[in-house]
């Protein structure tokens, strides 16, 4: 089963939006490239997240994907907060930095934004996409009159069928190798770690709507697989990491290219929510704190100051520094030209040929 045809996709690839490295311009050259481009808008204000999209619209005329972030509202705890800022407090010291004196909630969730809401009906960009969970009814409903194609990612079966239901038109299956965070609707249940190829072939049996394969995949042969597997398009998010036009910072590309990227691990300690990254200072910290983490996005306040005074000292190593396990395949090339690589890759690999 295919993506919905109005989107007018040549290929089967789906840029994967990651908030810290999708831009308009690689979203832009990734749609011209006949594939689906994507930004990622959970981390911004409205302001910000409709310039983005009219950044990108600038650039193409194609489909795009804007995503946004469903995670429940947080809940403060002054006590369990004050403990976290303490146990963060030696590492503030060592860089010369002061730690907050109380942590924000500095990502609000799409279901408590009316604001965002209201801009994404006005702009109606393609597809809307979301993670972590997905919005009230009323909610979904205003974006389907829009006009919007809608996406949202699963960890499960159970979350598939919870999206279907919902009336989305397309599920992304994240498997546990994908980078960044993890789609969990619930971060604190039980979590089944399927692998991508697992999760996408129990979708495609056990749902009746286009499913988009996510984690791990890196190239032609990735795409390929689960293509062969039902899939109706591949994502891919750590492939894009060192494209000319992410937006990762140079410390970010370092460890990306340097032996961290075997060893990739999922960790809380930088936001509050599990989550893949490459090892360094930061994730390596978290392996050894004992205070509990406060909820996301309240621990990632901490996180973003942290790693402000390190980089300002000169140290790289405590940023979000998201990857998937397929990290050492990736190639530092531009967006369009990765897309065209990897669709002649997966043509060679036995996919059929696209007009």
């Amino acid at each position: 089963m295919g993506l919905p045809g109005q989107l007018g996709l040549t290929l089967p690839i789906v840029q994967a939006p990651m908030a810290g490295v999708s831009t308009p311009a690689m979203a832009a050259a990734v749609s011209e490239a006949g594939a689906l481009g994507s930004i990622a808008v959970g981390a911004v204000e409205v302001d910000r997240a409709r310039a983005m999209i009219r950044a990108t619209r600038e650039r193409t005329m194609r489909a795009f994907n804007v995503n946004l972030f469903v995670h429940a509202t947080p809940r403060a705890d002054a006590a369990r907060e004050a403990r976290w800022i303490g146990a963060l407090a030696p590492l503030f010291d060592r860089y010369g930095g002061t730690p907050p004196a109380a942590l924000r909630t500095i990502y609000t969730s799409f279901d408590d934004d009316d604001d965002m809401l209201a801009m994404l009906v006005d702009e109606a960009p393609p597809v809307v996409s979301f993670h972590f969970g997905i919005p009230k009814p009323g909610r979904i409903a205003a974006l389907k009159r829009a006009g919007c194609v809608l996406f949202a990612s699963a960890t499960s079966l159970a979350e598939a069928r919870a999206i279907v239901a919902a009336g989305f038109d397309v599920v992304v299956a994240q498997g546990w190798e994908a980078g960044g965070h993890r789609g969990m609707f619930d971060p604190a249940a039980a979590d089944d770690r399927l692998g991508t190829l697992a999760l996408t072939r129990l979708l495609v049996r056990e749902t009746d709507v286009p499913v988009v394969a996510a984690g791990g995949i890196m190239d032609g042969a990735g795409i390929r697989a689960v293509l062969a597997l039902g899939a109706a398009a591949a994502q891919l998010g750590t492939a894009f990491i060192a494209c000319p036009e992410s937006s990762a910072d140079a410390a970010y590309r370092a460890a990306l290219a340097g032996e961290g990227a075997n060893h990739t691990v999922m960790t809380r300690a930088i936001s509050g929510r599990p989550a893949r990254c490459l090892p360094n200072l930061f994730t390596r910290w978290g392996e050894t704190v004992s205070a509990a983490t406060p909820d996301y996005p309240i621990a990632y306040d901490a996180g973003k100051a942290l790693n402000a005074a390190a980089k300002a000292a000169g140290e790289g190593g405590f940023g979000a520094q998201w990857a998937g396990q397929g990290a050492p395949l990736h190639r530092a090339m531009p967006a369009a030209a990765l897309v065209e690589l990897m669709w002649r890759e997966a043509v060679q690999a036995g996919a059929p040929a696209r007009q």
